[in-house]
């Protein structure tokens, strides 16, 4: 989810909008707000004797992070020089929505930010209420939990609690990730803008485990990286195979159902099949899988071979690298995609 430069900006657009959409940006603000509130520099969090040491630890390394971002990985560090604890396991809770005969996202509109394929709430019930509302509509939803968002380098972003509990490598992709944010975003395109973060953040958690000749390290986190792109290539072929399954002609609509649940069974018995990736079938059943659910993925991971592949043309050099990304800012969606996606130079 992603706020306004400025709240009171936004007035004027709700003024026309309705009573929901009212709602939805009250919440947005409020919660927004809480964050600035119970927000402290992070110098006056390390200087407190009530504070845990974990907390204080994980500062530390929050603020090494920042040092190694700005000064090898080139990116804007305004951010998470502060520490918020919301005293709850999630900043946002996120709604996803597709029809359910398509792998296309159900798209939400924000001023600045153009169209995204996610509806943020500061709050479970809101979110689970919208989910209700969605799926009256007859459509696939996930709903589920997020740790950290970005403001795109609006705001000074702080430390967040609730991701506090993470490994060092996975504190340190969620960093670069959202730092990266505020270094190049382009409105209305969310696979772009997260695929590029994804895979910009991963890059620079190799470099900053080789800044420290961690090679223990890097060699963990490779692996992780690899049962994580297992499980990602099993989820993204999925979704392949249901765009197949939605092309066909069905006899009826019960028909279609069942040729996508049989899409999911067959996800899950590969995933039992496979060490890495028996997590999917622990974590939820069958029938917590739709359409919805695999765009969280697909958002995410889609494009970032194509960026990766980008930054080899680079040769590493970052500066270079992250231009390219920008320029691509005035192009159309589908032009953008295409011209990541045409083949090496």
């Amino acid at each position: 989810m992603m706020i306004a430069r400025n709240w009171f900006a936004l007035l004027p657009a709700l003024l026309v909008c309705s009573c929901g959409t009212v709602k939805f940006y009250t919440q947005a603000v409020g919660g927004q707000m809480e964050i600035w509130r119970k927000s402290r520099p992070n110098d006056q969090v390390l200087a407190d004797s009530r504070v845990d040491n974990r907390v204080k630890q994980r500062l530390r390394l929050i603020e090494e992070l920042r040092a190694f971002a700005a000064s090898d990985l080139r990116l804007p560090t305004k951010s998470f020089g502060k520490y918020c604890d919301l005293k709850r396991s999630y900043v946002v809770w996120v709604v996803f929505a597709a029809p359910e005969f398509s792998i296309e996202a159900k798209r939400w509109w924000y001023p600045f930010v153009g169209n995204l394929k996610y509806r943020g709430f500061f709050t479970k019930k809101d979110a689970q209420e919208e989910g209700e509302r969605l799926r009256q509509q007859g459509l696939d939803v996930f709903v589920g939990g997020v740790e950290a968002y970005s403001t795109l380098g609006y705001f000074k972003d702080p430390v967040l609690n609730t991701f506090l509990h993470r490994s060092d490598h996975e504190l340190a992709e969620l960093i670069f990730h959202e730092l990266t944010h505020a270094k190049v975003f382009i409105s209305g395109d969310t696979d772009f803008n997260e695929a590029f973060a994804t895979a910009n953040a991963e890059d620079g958690v190799k470099r900053w485990l080789r800044s420290k000749n961690d090679l223990a390290g890097l060699r963990s986190y490779a692996a992780r990286l690899q049962r994580s792109h297992e499980t990602i290539k099993l989820l993204l072929d999925t979704r392949s195979r249901l765009k197949d399954v939605y092309a066909q002609d069905h006899a009826s609509t019960e028909a279609e159902r069942l040729a996508k649940r049989q899409v999911f069974e067959e996800m899950l018995r590969r995933a039992g099949a496979h060490g890495p990736q028996t997590k999917l079938r622990s974590q939820s059943g069958l029938e917590s899988w739709n359409n919805a659910r695999l765009n969280t993925i697909a958002t995410y991971y889609t494009l970032v071979p194509c960026f990766e592949r980008l930054l080899k043309q680079h040769h590493g050099d970052l500066e270079s690298f992250h231009r390219e990304v920008a320029s691509m800012e005035k192009l159309g969606d589908e032009e953008r995609h295409r011209r990541l996606k045409a083949p090496t130079r």
